[in-house]
């Protein structure tokens, strides 16, 4: 199947929900009760650097769209959820993680924060895989 084709059978309604789930998983992951504050210390940030983010979330938003329609790419049509949560963390695992940590070597950047941004990716795409393979 060309790409043409492939893009007019994608469920747009579930590859915008699977964006959008990376917001509440990004919600969770780095708040107070999980990692904001190991986070912002090896960022070397404050909390009020944080302020005025709205180009930050909206830039976010738009890798979302782009990583949740390329990942509808590589859910089979027929895939159940966990399926698509397999192939999601499998991408998570296989590309995205190592991916930030072949930068975060070169960067010399710690090791704990290496854990905990590609922690977040691994479980936003295994959650974004989940629901685009709940949704045929």
């Amino acid at each position: 199947m060309d790409l043409a084709t492939a893009l007019t059978q994608i469920n747009y309604f579930a590859v915008v929900t699977a964006a959008v789930s990376s917001f509440f998983v990004g919600g969770l992951w780095y708040s107070p009760a999980l990692f904001a504050r190991p986070w912002l210390q090896d960022c070397r940030l404050r909390e009020t650097d944080l302020v005025g983010a709205g180009p930050v979330f909206a830039g976010a938003f738009a890798c979302a769209m782009l990583e949740a329609l390329v990942l509808t790419m590589f859910v089979d049509p027929h895939a159940d959820v966990v399926a698509g949560a397999v192939a999601g963390l499998l991408i998570g695992l296989g590309w995205v993680a190592p991916a930030l940590t072949t930068t975060f070597l070169f960067e010399r950047r710690p090791r704990r924060l290496l854990a905990i941004d590609a922690g977040y990716h691994v479980v936003t795409f295994t959650l974004m895989g989940a629901i685009l393979g709940a949704w045929p």
